[in-house]
């Protein structure tokens, strides 16, 4: 006899292989009131709670093939990307030091020398993750490109935290050096 957690399993692996819409509806109609209790008593207001469990459905139908149902259930899958999704949030809030004050706006936008030195700069980083080894490069792009925080990224490609903490700073070791050995020093 099938479990609910095998049951919700079979689910999310009909959304990935056939984008299901009964199967995606059937979890959404399940999690989604429960992802917003959990972010509510978490003390999200009640906007923003709506807001996350929304992005971590859209998570669910978009990346449902990512799913392992040997390294987790469903709901803690989910929760998870509720929880981080949560902390990205609340740490994007907290250095957010925007002002509705308009009138003292200054153009900051860059002058030419600024564009030409920046676009040198660029294509300097860019030769420097080229030699990047291909399992480090993946992370620095997960991480920098596509915006995911390291538990995301463990989540994703099914690495210890660990290991991607430690391939994204060899990553920047290396890039360092390379950077160093074109003239360009400072942090990355």
């Amino acid at each position: 006899m099938a479990t609910d957690k095998d049951m919700f399993a079979d689910l999310v692996a009909s959304v990935a292989l056939h984008r299901d819409r009964d199967a995606f509806e059937r979890l959404f109609d399940h999690f989604g009131p429960r992802i917003n209790a959990f972010l509510m008593r978490l003390g999200t207001d009640s906007g923003m709670a709506e807001e996350i469990t929304q992005e971590v459905m859209v998570t669910l139908w978009r990346k449902a093939e990512l799913f392992d149902r040997n390294k987790s259930s469903v709901g803690t899958w989910l929760f998870r990307i509720a929880r981080n999704r949560r902390i990205d949030l609340a740490r994007r809030d907290r250095f957010d030091d925007s002002d509705d004050d308009t009138s003292s706006i200054v153009d900051e936008s860059p002058g030419p020398d600024q564009i030409l030195d920046a676009g040198r700069y660029e294509a300097i980083v860019q030769s420097a993750m080229t030699r990047l080894p291909d399992e480090q490069l993946s992370l620095v792009r997960l991480a920098f490109f596509d915006g995911l925080s390291h538990s995301q990224i463990a989540d994703e490609t099914g690495l210890p935290l660990g290991t991607v903490k430690s391939r994204i700073r060899l990553a920047f070791a290396r890039m360092k050096r390379v950077l160093e050995e074109r003239g360009i020093s400072g942090e990355i």
